[in-house]
C-alpha cells in the first residue's frame, strides 16, 4: 500500500469514527453529511470520495465486526452446535455493541433493497445467508450432518431468527434482550431443528 492509500485509508477511518461518535450522540436522523465531516476535520468534498450518502457510512461501521464474526464461525472445526450458538451470540454481539440509533439505521438500509449498495456481494442479508449456508455445508462435508440436510431451508430459517431478534431490539427500544433469546433460542430450539439431520441422531 502506497503513501497515497494509506492516508485515503486513514481518512476514511476518521470519517468513520466520527460518524460513529455522532449518531450516538445525535440520534441517525438529525445528522447531515456536515457534522460528520466537521468533526472529522475533513472537507465535505472528501465525505463523497468515500461514501455516496449517510446511510453507507453505517454498513461500513458494522461491516469489519461481522466479517470476523461469519468468518471465525465458518472456520471453526467445532461441532454444528456450538458453532451455530457462538455465531449467534458474535452476530448479536455485534448488533449490541453500538447504540441502537446505530443499528435502527443500519436495518432500514438493510430492509430496504433499493438502498441496498450496487455490489450485491457487500449487501449484508446475502452476505449473512453465505455465511450461514457455508456452516451448514461444512458440516454436511464433514459428515456431522447428513447428505440430504435441507441446507437452504436451514439457512434462512436461522437467518430470519437472527433479524428477527434485531428487529424486536429495535422495536422495542431495548426491552427485548437479543442476547438472552439467544440463548433460550440455542438451548431449546436450535437442538429440536437439527437433531432430524445430525448423523449421530443426538447433539
Amino acid at each position: 500500500m502506497n503513501k497515497h492509500q494509506q492516508a485515503s485509508l486513514a481518512t476514511r477511518r476518521k470519517l468513520v469514527t466520527a460518524a460513529l461518535e455522532i449518531f450516538k450522540e445525535k440520534g441517525f436522523g438529525t445528522v447531515v453529511v456536515e457534522d460528520i465531516t466537521r468533526a472529522a476535520g475533513v472537507a465535505k468534498g472528501t465525505f463523497y470520495s468515500h461514501f455516496k450518502r449517510k446511510e453507507d457510512i453505517v454498513i461500513e461501521i458494522c461491516r469489519e465486526p461481522f466479517r470476523c464474526a461469519c468468518e471465525e464461525a465458518v472456520q471453526s472445526e467445532d461441532d454444528i452446535l456450538t458453532t451455530l450458538e457462538r455465531y449467534y451470540r458474535r452476530f448479536l454481539e455485534c448488533i449490541e455493541i453500538y447504540d441502537m440509533n446505530v443499528c435502527r439505521a443500519w436495518v432500514r438500509d438493510v430492509i430496504d433493497p433499493n438502498g441496498a449498495p450496487e455490489d450485491r456481494d457487500n449487501h449484508k442479508w446475502d452476505y449473512d445467508v453465505r455465511s450461514l449456508r457455508s456452516i451448514f455445508q461444512n458440516a454436511v462435508d464433514r459428515r456431522e450432518l447428513r447428505p440430504d440436510t435441507p441446507v437452504e431451508l436451514l439457512t434462512h430459517l436461522l437467518v430470519s431468527q437472527l433479524y428477527g431478534m434485531m428487529t424486536c431490539w429495535c422495536m422495542s427500544d431495548g426491552r427485548f434482550k437479543p442476547q438472552e433469546w439467544a440463548e433460550r433460542f440455542c438451548a431449546v430450539q436450535m437442538p429440536s431443528i437439527l437433531i432430524p439431520y445430525l448423523i449421530s441422531g443426538k447433539p
